[in-house]
């Protein structure tokens, strides 16, 4: 049965069947039509051949009553509008219609019967006659459609057309989605054959004419798993279960899971079928939902100016984004790629008409520039993302490292106390804590600078600029992020590379990670390095796996999973803090305060201002060399500097 499915794929008549437009209104009648001749001669035959007589007094021929029949016929046809339905979607709606158009007939013929027989004693019909008719010709125009449906269906699944897919759960918004799947719309790719529910009072019921199965392991391998390919989870559902244990049984049995958007956009109380889309791996992910409260926000950048820097980056942009309903008086864009920056203007200007921006090339390492800027604009907030992020190519680039990361920030601060910014919040990176590569010690290097600037700014009675530090992992769906990297070679078919089975990280989306700085920069008092609340840190590997699978895939079967070794200057796990740093509660429990080592304002500055001179004479050794002396608890990992930790 197989090899002939299979043959029939690869011909050209079965591609013709599953893409098939509608038939027209006019066919589909004319087929019911035909199918009615052929139901009243079978009538005809049964009630005068086989089971009873002619009466004598009968006027009419075959062919008259005949024609009689099927004139009402079409009628009624055209009242209930019988053939203006799609074939392949029939359902209860469609019989029901037959039902009433076909007995209204026999209801209508038996009425002008009956007066014939009692005013002028002629007989038009023998009333079984038409009884019989009404039973077959239900049947015929009944099961043909059944048949186009069922052959469509069988059809389309063979060919990955339509998806056999259940829901998950019962309650109304599942019953909406049921609705939806069996409306018949122009572009339903998927067939319900079920619901499964935890719930065993609801299991073995039926509910828009399917099963309802109870969900554990034993009914997904004996039958779930053999009847669909997708399980549709709402999102009320989502928010309800532990999606990394409760929807891993789904991934772990190779089946899809699908979602779609909360009740509060759909239509009719209906969804969208184009709303449907594969789960995320973002929906999965293995932390806490983030939430906030934004008026203190509000009331802090309500028309102010801000400067943003790294605006073109996946950070800044989302910052530019989430700052604009706190309706500042100017959002200043900064960012030395000009296509990016391009992109970013037109966007703006067609979502944001009515927010004042200011686009700026330039390079933070251009002092000249940036004083130019900060007098011109004289911005209130800055919010400090500009930065070279990517761990091995800064470790084969330590100069560049330095010269964005350290003197960038340097330019920025200084700058920030000269023209009495109000706040300067610093973007840094958990990789600045024990840092193994140069990107991660450059970041503390920046970090140490500003959380020393304030201090010594503090101790001279000038805290008018408030310098915060914010501290986070890695950001789903950021620019050189493992997701995308995933995600290209899942399209690809693989291999995914990973660079160690053992190796792990933490992750936060992007629009969490930037509400997040945007309230650590106003609850902040300076000084302050804010860590967030990453959840749990998540095994590459394992992350791998269930984006593979939610793509439709099997690991290690369909598309393979390689280990590449890990890259210069990584480490197998990534810390908030240090050894010797503790934490100190907020308001808010997903930011916490890292209490760090204070550091000399001179001695920093003298050590940093020796860096950068080494950064310019492009000496990468005496470059790194100089790191270490600043921050001792860099130890170099799978790296070239390792010779200068001995």
């Amino acid at each position: 049965m197989k090899d002939k499915l299979n043959f029939l794929k690869n011909t050209d008549i079965f591609s013709h069947i599953v893409y098939l437009k509608y038939l027209p209104r006019w066919l589909v009648l004319l087929a019911d039509i035909l199918l009615c001749v052929i139901a009243y001669y079978i009538s005809f035959y049964l009630s005068t051949k086989l089971m009873l007589n002619e009466p004598d007094h009968h006027v009419l021929n075959f062919f008259q009553r005949n024609f009689i029949v099927l004139g009402f016929q079409i009628v009624l046809f055209w009242v209930f509008h019988t053939y203006s339905g799609v074939l392949r979607y029939s359902g209860y709606v469609d019989a029901v219609k037959l039902l009433f158009a076909v007995f209204a007939n026999i209801i209508i013929l038996s009425v002008i019967n009956f007066l014939f027989r009692h005013f002028e004693n002629i007989v038009l019909f023998y009333y079984p006659e038409l009884l019989i008719y009404a039973v077959i010709s239900f049947l015929l125009l009944f099961l043909v459609r059944l048949g186009v449906k069922t052959m469509y269906d069988f059809l389309s699944q063979n060919m990955g057309q339509i998806t056999p897919v259940m829901i998950y759960g019962t309650k109304s918004v599942a019953v909406g989605i049921a609705k939806m799947l069996q409306s018949g719309q122009d572009d339903v790719k998927y067939k319900l054959v079920g619901f499964i529910d935890e719930d065993k009072a609801v299991c073995e019921r039926v509910i828009m004419g399917v099963k309802v199965y109870h969900l554990n392991e034993e009914t997904l391998k004996k039958i779930v798993i053999k009847k669909a390919k997708a399980i549709i989870v709402s999102p009320v559902k989502m928010k309800e279960i532990n999606p990394v244990i409760d929807l891993d049984i789904f991934l772990n049995n190779n089946l899809s899971i699908l979602t779609f958007p909360p009740m509060s956009i759909w239509t009719n109380e209906i969804p969208n079928i184009k709303q449907i889309k594969s789960v995320q791996i973002e929906d999965l992910l293995e932390r806490p939902k983030i939430n906030i409260s934004t008026e203190n926000i509000e009331n802090q950048l309500k028309s102010k100016v801000v400067l943003i820097t790294g605006a073109a980056g996946s950070i800044g942009n989302e910052i530019v984004h989430q700052v604009v309903p706190f309706k500042p008086q100017l959002i200043v864009l900064l960012d030395q790629a000009e296509t990016p920056m391009h992109s970013l203007k037109l966007e703006l200007e067609d979502k944001y008409p009515n927010q004042n921006f200011s686009l700026i090339l330039g390079d933070v390492r251009n002092k000249e520039r940036m004083e130019y800027m900060m007098d011109l604009y004289r911005p209130d907030f800055v919010y400090h993302a500009a930065a070279y992020k990517h761990v091995p190519l800064m470790e084969d680039n330590p100069v560049e490292s330095i010269q964005v990361n350290v003197l960038g920030t340097k330019n920025l601060a200084d700058l920030a106390v000269k023209y009495k910014v109000q706040r300067f919040v610093m973007v840094s990176t958990d990789k600045a804590v024990n840092p193994t590569n140069v990107m991660g010690a450059s970041k503390r290097i920046a970090e140490i600078y500003v959380q020393s600037l304030f201090r010594k700014l503090q101790s001279e009675g000038n805290d008018v600029t408030k310098f915060i530090t914010t501290r986070f992992g890695n950001v789903l769906g950021s620019n050189g992020s493992v997701i995308p990297l995933f995600k290209s070679q899942i399209e690809k078919g693989g291999p995914v590379t990973v660079t160690h089975p053992e190796i792990i990280r933490y992750f936060m989306t992007i629009p969490e990670a930037c509400m997040l700085v945007l309230e650590a920069g106003v609850m902040g008092e300076g000084g302050e390095i804010f860590i967030f609340d990453m959840g749990s840190p998540v095994k590459i590997v394992n992350l791998a796996r269930k984006m593979i699978r939610l793509a439709g895939y099997i690991p290690e079967v369909d598309i393979k999973i390689e280990y590449t070794g890990l890259r210069p200057g990584e480490k197998l796990y990534e810390e908030l803090l240090n050894n010797k740093e503790i934490t100190t509660k907020t308001h808010n429990p997903q930011i916490m305060i890292a209490k760090v080592q204070e550091y000399d304002y001179e001695t920093v500055s003298a050590e940093i201002d020796e860096l950068i001179h080494y950064s310019f004479l492009c000496k990468s050794f005496l470059t790194v060399s100089q790191m270490k002396k600043i921050v001792p608890e860099f130890k170099s990992k799978n790296s070239q500097y390792e010779r200068l930790d001995v």
